[in-house]
């Protein structure tokens, strides 16, 4: 039975197949089906991909190419955060998140945010009323997280990335989208021809309020200082306060 709350957006289908309910793009429909068909779920199956690629977070996600095309995908595990998630684990109260996270990047992207496509989810059963979650996300070419991009980049680099991370903070305080878990991994960096680009991920928590509240950007860039800032002391980032400084005033610009 299908879940409450899992609907079809245009350009998208929706896809029983044994137990398991998915939404994906239309040209990418076959591709799932046929990971599908490999593995037991969308996670299992990019993880044991030919090109497999892992990227640490809360838990690891996988990047491979869907069969049957050339979509390069990276799939995660919904996962719960905070106190209660070595308790919850990763089952949710059916459909959980995913509806939602699809139809928050619709949005982000229509208000012109840079966030990467939901090309599909799958809802796995998981007892009565609850379900496991897999998130693919179309994957960004050259690009890596914030730290990691960082760490590598001298100071002119540096300034570059700032001003790109403003711009993201910008349009989202632009589209009144408080992102409630905007921190240093949940910023992609992509560069494209010499310019860097700042990506939003994991948007299922964004919240939507008045367009260019100037509370809403506060409340992005105080989430994002925090997070730089526990970087700094737990893992060694070299980002300083001046860096911090500077990345507040670039928001602070008028565009």
């Amino acid at each position: 039975m299908t879940p409450a709350g899992v609907v079809a957006p245009a350009g998208y289908e929706q896809l029983e197949i044994g137990d398991i309910t998915a939404v994906a793009r239309t040209g990418a429909v076959a591709g799932v089906r046929a990971a599908l068909r490999i593995a037991p779920t969308l996670h299992a199956w990019a993880a044991t991909a030919p090109e497999a690629q892992a990227f640490t977070g809360r838990a690891t996600a996988w990047g491979a190419t869907l069969p049957c095309g050339s979509t390069p995908v990276v799939v995660r595990r919904s996962r719960h955060g905070g106190l209660l998630g070595p308790l919850q684990g990763d089952r949710f109260l059916a459909p959980g998140r995913a509806p939602d996270e699809l139809d928050i990047a619709l949005r982000l992207q229509e208000a012109g945010v840079r966030t990467p496509d939901v090309i599909a989810y799958a809802l796995y059963p998981a007892g009565p009323g609850l379900c496991r979650i897999d998130v693919a996300t179309r994957r960004l070419p050259n690009g890596a997280d914030l730290p990691d991009r960082w760490r590598l980049a001298d100071v002119t680099a540096r300034d570059a990335i700032l001003t790109a991370v403003a711009l993201l903070l910008r349009d989202l305080q632009a589209a009144g989208a408080w992102h409630a878990d905007l921190n240093a991994k949940n910023i992609y960096l992509v560069e494209e021809g010499r310019r860097w680009q700042a990506w939003a991920l994991d948007v299922d928590r964004v919240v939507f309020g008045r367009p260019n509240d100037p509370a809403v950007g506060a409340r992005n860039l105080a989430r994002l200082v925090r997070s730089l800032r526990k970087w700094r002391t737990r893992h060694g980032l070299p980002v300083d306060e001046g860096a911090i400084a500077r990345l507040t005033a670039l928001v602070q610009e008028r565009p």
